[in-house]
This record gives C-alpha cells, sequence and structure tokens, in this order.
C-alpha cells in the first residue's frame, strides 16, 4: 500500500507539472491547505484557530494564482502578503506555532510556482521536487539493505547514515541524469547533494514535531503514509532554496 501510495503521488504530482501553470497551482494550494490543517492540529489547535489559519493562508494562495501574474512585483507582493497572514494570525491567536505554520506551508508552494513558471521551469520545478523523491527513494533502500549507526535516534529511529548517504548519492545520480539528457544547469547539479541533506533536515524536523505532539503520523490522509506533512516535510525546506538558486545569477547583475 505504501509503495502504490508513492507511485501515485509522484504520478499525480508529474501531470500536474505537465499540464501547465494553473493545473499544478490548483494541487499546490489543496495540499497547501491540508498541510494547514495537519500543523494545525499538530499544534493542539482549537477547530476555529485552524479554520482561521486555513482561511489566512488562502489569501496569499490565491494572489499566486496563474492569472494575477502580471506585475514583476508579483511574487515578493505574495512573499509580503504570506508574512502579513503570519501576522494576523500571530496576532488573532496569540500563537506563534500557527503563525509559523502559515510560512511553513505557504513558502514552498510561492518557490514551486515561481520554478514552474521560468522558461525552463517544467525542468527545474521537477528537478526540486524529483530530487526529494530520489533521496527518499535512496535512503529507504540504504537504510534497509545496510542499516549501520543511527541518524538521530531520539528523533527518528529508523534513519541511519547509510541511509542518509544512500538518498544523498540517488539524488546526485538524478541530477547528473537530469544535467546530461536535459541541461540542468552546472549550480543546481552541483547543489543537489546539499540540498538532499536539506531534505533529510526537514525530515527530522518534521518527526521532532510528531514527537513533540505525541503523534506517529500527522494524519491519515495517505493510504500506508499518514499524513501529507509526512510526505512533503522534505520538499518545504528544498523548494524556497531551489528558487534561490534560480534568480541567484541575477542577483549580481
Amino acid at each position: 500500500m505504501r509503495m502504490i501510495a508513492s507511485v501515485v503521488m509522484i504520478a499525480v504530482a508529474s501531470m500536474a507539472l505537465l499540464f501547465g501553470d494553473i493545473a499544478f497551482w490548483l494541487l499546490a494550494v489543496v495540499i497547501s491547505l491540508f498541510m494547514m490543517a495537519e500543523w494545525s492540529d499538530l499544534q493542539k489547535a482549537t477547530a476555529r484557530e485552524k479554520r482561521l489559519a486555513q482561511y489566512s493562508l488562502s489569501v496569499p494562495l490565491a494572489v499566486m494564482a496563474p492569472a494575477t501574474l502580471v506585475l514583476e512585483v508579483h511574487d515578493f507582493f505574495a512573499l509580503g502578503l504570506l508574512v502579513g497572514a503570519a501576522f494576523f494570525v500571530a496576532i488573532v491567536t496569540r500563537r506563534r506555532s500557527l503563525a509559523q505554520g502559515v510560512i511553513y506551508c505557504g513558502l514552498p508552494v510561492l518557490a514551486l510556482i515561481f520554478l514552474r513558471r521560468q522558461d525552463e521551469g517544467l525542468l527545474w520545478a521537477f528537478w526540486a521536487l524529483s530530487l526529494v523523491w530520489a533521496t527518499d527513494i535512496g535512503a529507504f533502500f540504504a537504510g534497509r539493505s545496510i542499516g549501520g549507526p543511527k541518524l538521530a535516534p531520539k528523533l527518528s529511529p529508523n534513519k541511519t547514515w547509510a541511509g542518509l548517504i544512500g538518498g544523498i548519492v540517488a539524488a546526485s545520480l538524478l541530477a547528473i541524469v537530469l544535467h546530461v539528457q536535459y541541461g540542468l544547469p552546472w549550480r543546481m547539479t552541483l547543489a543537489t547533494p546539499f540540498l538532499a541533506v536539506l531534505a533529510q533536515g526537514g525530515d527530522l524536523y518534521e518527526s521532532w514535531l510528531k514527537r513533540r505532539a505525541g503523534v506517529k503520523d500527522s494524519g491519515n490522509i495517505l493510504p500506508g503514509h499518514g499524513g501529507l506533512l509526512d510526505r512533503l516535510d522534505g520538499v518545504v525546506p528544498v523548494a524556497p532554496v531551489a528558487a534561490l538558486l534560480v534568480v541567484a545569477p541575477y542577483l549580481y547583475r
């Protein structure tokens, strides 16, 4: 069931990328709002606080829609709205953890939509997502087959150093293939091993959140996987850094 769910999720994300900006934005919005709900549950928020956080997040998500991409300042405006939504949630609920969730669930969406909108957006957005998938797959098989010392036993007892290295190798090989076959820029190819480590860090952070909340999974929406936060914890830190790698050459002009 776990393997089937993984294949389905990768297929859905890939199809949304291929179908264009609007399909990808719609999928990202739905996922982000579900993630916000799971984050609220991990923070023991009330039903009212959860709805408020989701409604607040929906405003910057709506501005990210492809139909609104008419001004060059759009991305900064959306980022400003995202920060404003977080401040609003913090002021109304007096819970900084919920405000952090608005950024946590909204920033990777903004980053991925930004990537998809570029001239080489299909390749770049696929790279950002697939390197996380490759890291997870490589870590899973290397950890199971090799085992060895635990990576962070207090946070995630099943993760090993062998799994981390396997994930880095798998993601790096994927990046090399994308570079050779499709022209992925060198800066992204060379940054992939570091992003693979970042993806594993995101996984450990989400494990810490669940341990603090006293739950095994962030939700139960995905058969064999738990919640969306459980599956997308690596994408959350990777997507913004991937977007920065796209922007970096323009900052020095």
